[in-house]
């Protein structure tokens, strides 16, 4: 296969709603570049992109897909991204290694919620842009209700260079505002006539064209000059500008194509050519201690592993953006996170499931490489003559979790291996064993992510799991003063046990003073690892109890603090002053004041008023103005606290605060609320009181899973 050299590559990343047909326009590229000889589509289940079996299953994309198009002596890498957010993750690391983003939009649709999650990312990674409205061959399109969504949104950025005529079922034709013709396409698609632009347009045409004309020439004083005394600029001099526009992100053109039908795709792909920077153009990759690294082609060789997968039959195929210098075959490598040498094998380039070798490959450009022993996503490779790693690309953290086990408990150790990695080829998914939960908790962007993971190690590792609700980290503390004591004995023959403790609890509050009425020794703060305090005084005098005892008194207490009293679930925020006690010359040791501390602290404990705490979280939900009313309505009987409603664009953020217990299966119960219209996300804020009610209910059950163990 052909060598592309840095200036010859584009890399693009194709963005949008769910079902913007963002895999048909990318089936029409390759297909239009001659890289597949027959056009596949989602229904047929034979598109390059989506051939993975869970994709063909559910009919959207999952997974990200590389693939490329050679068009008039480029080479464009295409990344088709899932329109879902609940796999935000494969778009993000997608964007990371892509120089501009086609941003799809529905024409019947326009502006989508989810089109303004897919574009949050853009912005935040600084991608030129390319607004293109596809599916202007609907019978339902509404080609200029879906402009104007795009222009209230974005406002005198989004310029456009083309608008369709005769949308709907009959679509055949394109004005082109840039090229100043008619492109009219035969009935299969393809490679159109150039017409000259019909009287009844004309007018519109002259319009946008002034306004394309002064656009492009703001980006530059000299084409400003030109335009000015001209009037108008030429074909290149507006090239020019637009470029400029585009990658200083002033400039976002707008295109209509019919990606079904094949229609306006080489269009897209010369003007892709023309006006998307090349990787040395656009802002250099930083290491991770803020240097730039260089796009040159004769720089030291540095790549950096964007995504991982594991395919059944290939073993661990590892996607790569050379960010400086190149590789070729045989060449060796140094994984900087690992410190191991990786070898380079077969360069590939990936269209979706076809791997073509290359024998080289340069800086711009992406590929992959299968079985690497030790590499993953956002590791760094690199030659020994550099020592720069590439900062990591910083994905998002889980907003869902769910509890999941081994329907075979045979299975646990394989499960443990099945989720690790799919850790590996999925960082947006998480995994921990919940010592406090005394659960697996498998944590994601949303169900269908969740799903996405079972459905794997069913398929992959022939694992049945099951779902299970996740136990809530509820927090127990108390409200009052309490004193307590404990005598342990025990006399068994031979050496006995002895130890007796006096105890008082105190709710600890930041600020508070020292408690008055003992003789202090010894003050001890310790910061619980799951949140809180515990504040231990030593208050013995006279020697009633050894100084050696004391601090096993303590260990009993914060063993205890682990399994609170009233739930099980950790304890916090409490003073405990060992003022008295006892203690026998030859049976008193350690084993037994630990005994004792723990249970003068748990009849303590249980005597101050005892309280549930619960997990609050800061809930944002962004939708549609009209869908409001139904949202709030399912908040607020989730016990929610609106904090308030902010207008974004075209769109209304309910802000609440929710207790986490109320938060289960929320994605799906949204989904079903909106249509698929809305999205959200959640924040950690803070412990609150439970309601009497259910802490009542909770300590009822737990006192009954005791009694049943």
């Amino acid at each position: 296969m052909k060598v592309y050299e840095e200036k010859q590559i584009r890399n693009v990343i194709l963005v949008g709603a769910p079902r913007s047909g963002k895999s048909t326009l990318a089936e029409a590229m390759l297909f239009e570049s001659g890289i597949i000889k027959r056009r596949g589509t989602i229904e047929d289940k034979n598109t390059t992109s989506d051939f993975h079996e869970i994709e063909h299953e559910r009919g959207n994309s999952i997974y990200s897909t590389t693939m490329h198009a050679e068009w008039r002596d480029h080479k464009i890498n295409i990344l088709d991204t899932p329109g879902l957010d609940d796999f935000i993750g494969e778009v993000i690391s997608s964007i990371r290694v892509s120089d501009a983003s086609l941003l799809l939009f529905n024409s019947q649709q326009g502006m989508e919620v989810s089109t303004e999650i897919m574009w949050n990312k853009i912005s935040h990674l600084n991608k030129p842009t390319i607004f293109v409205i596809n599916q202007v061959d609907h019978p339902k399109s509404n080609f200029k209700a879906a402009l104007e969504s795009i222009i209230n949104r974005f406002g005198s950025k989004a310029i456009q260079i083309q608008y369709p005529l005769n949308e709907g079922e009959g679509f055949n034709s394109i004005v082109d505002v840039l090229k100043m013709v008619m492109y009219k396409f035969p009935t299969d698609g393809g490679k159109p006539q150039k017409l000259p632009i019909p009287e009844s347009e004309k007018e519109q045409v002259e319009k946008l064209r002034s306004e394309l004309l002064e656009k492009a020439a703001e980006n530059d004083e000299a084409l400003m000059e030109t335009y000015f005394e001209k009037g108008s600029l030429e074909e290149a001099e507006l090239m020019k500008g637009l470029k400029i526009g585009i990658q200083k992100q002033d400039i976002y053109p707008i295109f209509c194509i019919s990606a079904h039908k094949n229609m306006g795709s080489g269009r897209l792909m010369s003007f892709i050519n023309s006006a998307v920077p090349t990787p040395s153009e656009c802002a250099p990759e930083k290491s991770v201690d803020g240097k730039e690294i260089v796009c040159d082609p004769k720089g030291p060789a540095t790549l950096f592993v964007f995504k991982t997968i594991i395919e059944p039959y290939l073993g661990k195929v590892s996607f790569f953006k050379i960010c400086s210098g190149e590789i070729k075959a045989g060449m060796d490598l140094a994984n900087a996170t690992t410190g191991d040498t990786e070898k380079v094998g077969q360069i590939l380039i990936m269209d979706g499931k076809i791997r073509s070798t290359v024998e080289r490959m340069v800086a711009g450009d992406i590929g992959a490489m299968v079985k690497l022993k030790g590499t993953l996503t956002n590791h760094t490779l690199h030659s020994k003559d550099t020592d720069k790693v590439v900062a990591p690309i910083v994905f998002p953290g889980p907003r869902i979790q769910l509890a999941i086990a081994a329907e075979n408990k045979n299975d646990d150790e394989k499960l443990v291996v099945g989720l690790r990695e799919a850790h590996d080829e999925d960082p947006t998914l998480h995994i921990e064993y919940s010592k406090e939960l005394k659960q697996m908790i498998l944590s994601g962007q949303g169900e269908l992510h969740l799903e996405l993971a079972r459905w794997r190690l069913q398929h992959l590792y022939s694992i049945k799991t099951e779902f299970l609700r996740p136990r809530i980290p509820y927090r127990e503390t108390i409200q009052k003063d309490a004193s307590s004591n404990y005598r342990h004995k025990k006399q068994s023959g031979g050496a006995g046990q002895f130890g007796e403790v006096y105890i008082k609890v105190v709710p600890y509050k930041e600020g508070m003073t020292e408690p008055e009425g003992f003789s202090l020794r010894k003050k001890e703060v310790h910061d619980l690892p799951w949140g809180g305090k515990l504040v231990f005084y030593n208050a013995i005098v006279g020697g009633v109890i050894d100084a050696r005892f004391v601090p096993a008194v303590l260990k009993g207490i914060m063993e205890k603090m682990e399994e609170g009293p009233i739930t099980g679930s950790y304890a916090r925020d409490v003073c405990v002053i060992l003022y008295d006690g006892k203690m026998h010359p030859v049976d008193s040791n350690e084993i037994s004041f630990k005994i004792a501390g723990a249970m003068a602290f748990k009849e303590a404990f249980l005597e101050a008023n005892p309280l549930l705490l619960e997990p609050i979280y800061e809930l944002e939900v962004i939708v549609p103005e009209d869908l409001v009313g139904d949202v709030m309505a399912d908040l607020q009987g989730r016990r929610s606290i609106i904090l308030g409603i902010d207008t974004q664009n075209n769109y209304q953020v309910i802000k609440a605060k929710t207790p986490l217990a109320e938060l289960h299966r929320y994605s799906t119960s949204l989904k079903s609320i909106t249509q698929g219209r809305a999205g959200f996300t959640t924040r950690f804020t803070e412990y609150t009181t439970l309601p009497g009610d259910i802490q009542k209910k909770l300590a009822q059950e737990y006192v009954a899973s005791k009694a049943a163990n």
